[in-house]
């Protein structure tokens, strides 16, 4: 595949974790110096007050997700940067409730159970992110939308096994993070079905707040999962829906919460879309005709400092996930294709 004229890189990665990690962090090298640490976001999650938390969530890692933590050394390398501050980075949702990660993420259940997901961050990555496809030694295959300075697992993955993840982030108050978030979502891509994955994040709840979309093979519905800040929640979904970067199901009381107006509004016309019979992924994800703010995000004075930086749309199919991931609204897709199954599932 060539990334000629197209804002979304591919990088095919190989080996132990340790060298994913090292490809990973050289693959958003340049983009990491250059926009990331020059940036307040920056300086805020790794600020010394920080340190504790940091040290608890770095030591539990090591010893829970020992490959995790070793994919981890090898981005702080491939980085050139200080491994503390590099895993401080990657526990920024666990360390601050108001990061910019936002995201829409549309479910259609059905006998090919469809996600799609808009992916929404820092707008300065924008032309510097890529998509990873990973083949690690002795461990599950996956292709996952990668931010420079971060682990897979947090924004949208296919996995070999033939379940698709979409995430997005929860803005939950009152967090004593034990486990970043992002790690229990890029250990999640070792899991080979959707029943392991919640497990593992029933086993560490103690961490910043993620929603979770997944799909697999031989299941209709789409299972909607919602944890952090001590608690996990999930629903198996039969019927089309959003999620956009808010708890809608949590026990109240159970986490306080922030719910931007950009969040807010994307939530609300997504659902006033799906009840208008619309199931079109593109026209719902790259809808900007609300009377709120947009669900397909462009503007430079967003008020939650977040962007579209690429729409993926992912279909289970007999054989394999059928997929493509748009770089840009109005356009071809800037990469598509099929991931067959694992034969060895």
């Amino acid at each position: 595949m060539s990334d000629e004229g197209l804002s979304l890189g591919w990088q095919r990665i190989n080996g132990c974790p340790y060298d994913i990690g090292l490809a990973l962090g050289r693959a958003g090298r340049d983009a990491v110096h250059r926009h990331l640490l020059p940036s307040p976001i920056w300086a805020e999650v790794t600020a010394p007050c920080h340190r504790e938390a940091v040290a608890t969530m770095a030591a539990n890692t090591q010893h829970y997700f020992p490959a995790v933590w070793e994919e981890l050394e090898g981005l702080a390398d491939g980085l050139a940067l200080p491994f503390q501050a590099v895993f401080a980075w990657n526990c920024r949702g666990d360390l601050l409730p108001h990061v910019p990660d936002g995201c829409t993420t549309l479910a259609i259940p059905g006998d090919n159970p469809l996600i799609a997901h808009n992916e929404d961050g820092l707008p300065f990555f924008s032309g510097h992110c890529f998509i990873a496809e990973v083949n690690p030694e002795q461990a599950n295959g996956f292709m996952a939308f990668c931010y420079p300075g971060s682990i897979p697992g947090h924004t949208l993955a296919i996995t070999r096994q033939g379940w698709v993840q979409a995430v997005n982030n929860l803005r939950l108050h009152d967090v004593t993070p034990t486990m970043p978030r992002m790690v229990l979502g890029r250990a999640a891509l070792y899991q080979s079905t959707i029943s392991e994955v919640i497990a593992l994040l029933e086993q560490h709840p103690e961490c910043g707040g993620f929603h979770f979309s997944l799909a697999e093979p031989g299941r209709a519905e789409v299972v909607s999962v919602e944890f952090g800040a001590g608690t996990l929640a999930k629903r198996a979904l039969t019927t089309p829906a959003a999620h956009a970067n808010h708890a809608l199901f949590q026990p109240q009381g159970v986490a306080a919460q922030s719910i931007t107006a950009s969040s807010r509004d994307r939530q609300q016309r997504g659902e006033q879309l799906l009840a208008a019979g619309e199931r079109v992924p593109l026209a719902i994800l790259h809808d900007q005709q609300g009377d709120g703010l947009p669900i397909l995000r462009l503007a430079a004075d967003d008020p939650d400092q977040e962007n579209t930086l690429a729409t993926a749309v992912m279909c289970i199919e007999a054989d394999g996930v059928a997929w493509r991931i748009y770089d840009r609204p109005n356009a071809t897709p800037a990469y598509a294709g099929k991931l067959a199954f694992d034969p060895g599932r």
